[in-house]
């Protein structure tokens, strides 16, 4: 397996909340979805190993263990963190966490497996 993935690889991502990112069920102009913010989790974790991936390797997320404890309002910036904690064979395991401008929004483990891309015909 791809001998760069090692723990303590990061990567941090920040974006605007905007009304594809919100629900509106909450009353006002919407806040933060918690799938949008495992979205984004996931997105910063592919982010942290993806160039230290061989050519035609990926990963795939397969389980998600988050706790989503703040509602981040429509317009704010949410800056999310992906840190690689283990490498297991082709077992990833990422812990996960949000801020938005105020607070602590969100924070957990994420797990990634490595997959070789299917080419098409």
């Amino acid at each position: 397996m791809a001998s760069e993935l090692t723990p303590g690889l990061m990567a941090e991502t920040v974006t605007a909340v905007d009304d594809t990112l919100v629900v509106k069920h909450m009353g006002g102009d919407g806040v933060l979805s918690t799938p949008s913010m495992i979205g984004l989790m996931e997105r910063a974790a592919i982010q942290a190993v993806q160039a230290h991936l061989p050519e035609g390797q990926t990963t795939v997320g397969f389980e998600v263990n988050v706790k989503h404890f703040g509602a981040t309002p429509k317009g704010q910036k949410v800056t999310v963190k992906a840190e690689l904690l283990e490498v297991d064979g082709r077992k990833l395991r990422f812990k996960v966490e949000a801020h938005d401008e105020d607070k602590k929004v969100g924070d957990g483990t994420h797990r990634r497996a490595i997959i070789q891309v299917q080419k098409k015909d």
